[in-house]
């Protein structure tokens, strides 16, 4: 294995892997906030989530969200994809990804300082905006209309 011809499967295998598991967490994540915005501030219920959350965040969101990038990254710089308009449509699709990420993030905090501001239905929904990027995401990296 000395080209990016014969690491190229296992970097995609990776990278396809990292993503399931990133997008697992970025549509599951929000589901937890929809019955933690029900829970009393406090009660064992709202304890219970917020160490749902934090582990769920930290423990494969986090993580798989860096690999994604790292492997995708790579995919893209060793595939000479760079000045392809798909590419860039799909980064821009990412960047707001992780604009989400970053908002369920700070979400996380705040349900863990009792602080959150927010009621279920706002929750259900967010839950949607990770969905509808990834779908465009998706098509991009597949069809790759331009």
């Amino acid at each position: 294995m000395n080209s990016f011809a014969d690491w190229q499967p296992w970097l995609l295998s990776l990278h396809v892997i990292a993503v399931i598991a990133w997008m697992a967490g970025m549509l599951y994540l929000p589901r937890l906030y929809v019955y933690h915005a029900d829970a009393k501030a406090g009660s064992e219920l709202s304890e219970t989530f917020k160490v749902m959350e934090r582990r769920l965040l930290r423990a494969i969101i986090n993580p798989a969200m860096i690999a994604a990038w790292i492997l995708g990254l790579t995919l893209a710089t060793w595939g000479h994809h760079w000045g392809e308009g798909w590419l860039h449509a799909k980064l821009a699709l990412l960047v707001l990804m992780q604009i989400a990420h970053a908002a369920l993030s700070r979400w996380r905090r705040q349900f863990a300082q009792d602080r959150n501001r927010h009621p279920a239905r706002f929750y259900r929904a967010v839950n949607e905006i990770p969905t509808v990027l990834m779908i465009g995401i998706v098509i991009l990296a597949i069809v790759r209309p331009f």
